[in-house]
């Protein structure tokens, strides 16, 4: 959006040579904001050291200065020192892991805590977490952004049952803090399957470093209830792996193109989902290794479609519809119905969007099948959501003409993108393989 007001479009570059590059990406967001809110509330000040500084981010490092938190540092390494927490006003943005991770710590602060956030952000679902909360002894005003969480400087916590089949973010929200509620909390998830569990993985991992007892059945996957015990959360200074959600479109660069792309420091280890990018692309026929902590995808001469349950990785669904849109046989995107609640509908975004440029995807009750077909360029509109506008800049990668509304929106998790982007195409700058 142009500071008029005014609808801005940014001409995605075409490219007709192979891509080749390295591609250097800054830190997770999702590590990066549980990072902070153990780091709030710790026994003692920590060190952030490689944090991704986003729009995502900064907010949540607003939210916590608001509410008593001293955070200082340069761009990337961020000293954090508790202190009392206090009644502030949160702006979300449209980030859900302030809405849903927040309202938790607020509990703690001795004061009322409002939350707001983007008009888009009013119909991201909140209930489940607000009305576990009021089960746990919270007063809270309202079911969704904005409302008000009434905090007394702590919570009696305990056990609560809950649908959390909508998002993941519901059981971390609810994690992340319990060790500070006086009865720390039981958690049973009741309804359908839980999504995207690497990343409630991702929250025991980080809880557990940070010394906090938290239970859960041996396997992992099948887990139905995390139970935290009461106790300090330990000072835990953290280092940020780099965030491999934002690496996939990169990746997909070279797939796209038959190229090669690497990404250095990418973990051997990980409970980011965005790891499992490396095993759709070669079932789509291209080549991924890990050589000395460097990832490098080398694309094929044309992309196989493909068949797969995205439900635990359902981030990675709009870099996955853009290649399938360019492979050379239909793809069938699984498992993947809880979208329809993330910062925009993706299934129906991507559905609209790839049709729009001539495409041929059809929704289903959970998920999208793809046939592909010869596209055109045309406008492609982002939702103002981050990853729809990374689809986008796949697709224009080989259809020449792909105008894409308000890229500014990657900003939300990659300030960087686009020059990132552009850095990644400057070897076929120099020839003559890259046009607007």
């Amino acid at each position: 959006m142009r500071e008029d007001g005014r609808v801005s479009f940014w001409p995605a570059p075409h490219i007709e040579v192979p891509v080749h590059a390295t591609v250097t990406l800054p830190g997770s967001k999702s590590i990066t904001n549980r990072a902070l809110i153990l780091a709030a509330l710790a026994d003692g000040p920590c060190t952030i050291t490689g944090a991704l500084r986003s729009r995502d981010t900064d907010l949540m490092i607003q939210a916590l200065r608001a509410l008593g938190t001293e955070i200082t540092g340069d761009a990337e390494t961020l000293e954090v020192t508790p202190g009392p927490l206090h009644s502030a006003a949160v702006d979300c943005g449209l980030a859900g892991t302030i809405m849903r991770f927040l309202p938790p710590a607020a509990a703690l602060a001795a004061g009322d805590v409002a939350f707001f956030g983007d008009e888009q952000a009013r119909h991201r679902p909140l209930t489940t977490i607000l009305d576990a909360l009021r089960t746990l002894g919270l007063d809270v005003d309202g079911d969704a952004l904005p409302f008000v969480v009434h905090g007394t400087g702590a919570l009696r916590g305990g056990t609560v049952t809950i649908d959390a089949s909508g998002s993941s973010q519901f059981v971390s929200g609810l994690l992340l803090s319990a060790a500070r509620f006086d009865e720390g909390i039981t958690v049973h998830h009741s309804g359908g399957v839980l999504p995207s569990m690497p990343h409630i993985e991702m929250t025991v991992e980080m809880l557990r470093r940070a010394d906090v007892r938290v239970q859960t059945p041996a396997d992992a996957r099948g887990a139905q209830t995390w139970t935290v015990q009461p106790g300090p959360i330990r000072a835990v200074d953290w280092e940020i792996e780099p965030d491999l959600s934002n690496a996939t479109p990169f990746l997909a660069a070279a797939a796209v193109t038959g190229g090669e792309v690497s990404v250095p420091m990418w973990p051997r280890g990980t409970t980011q989902p965005g790891d499992v990018i490396r095993e759709i692309l070669v079932r789509m026929g291209a080549e991924a290794r890990i050589f000395d902590g460097v990832l490098t995808v080398r694309g094929p001469q044309s992309l196989a479609g493909i068949d797969i349950d995205l439900h635990d990785v359902g981030e990675l669904t709009p870099t996955v519809a853009a290649l399938a849109a360019l492979a050379d046989s239909p793809s069938v995107l699984r498992g993947i119905a809880h979208l329809r609640g993330h910062e925009t509908d993706r299934l129906a975004a991507l559905s609209a969007e790839i049709n729009r440029l001539g495409g041929q995807v059809t929704e289903t009750a959970d998920g999208l099948e793809i046939t592909p077909a010869p596209l055109r360029g045309g406008q492609w509109h982002s939702y103002a959501d981050h990853r729809m506008a990374t689809a986008g800049a796949i697709l224009g990668l080989r259809v020449p003409g792909v105008q894409i509304e308000d890229i500014g929106t990657t900003a939300k998790t990659l300030p960087t993108f686009v020059a990132l982007w552009e850095q990644m195409l400057a070897p076929a700058l120099s020839g003559e393989g890259v046009a607007r």
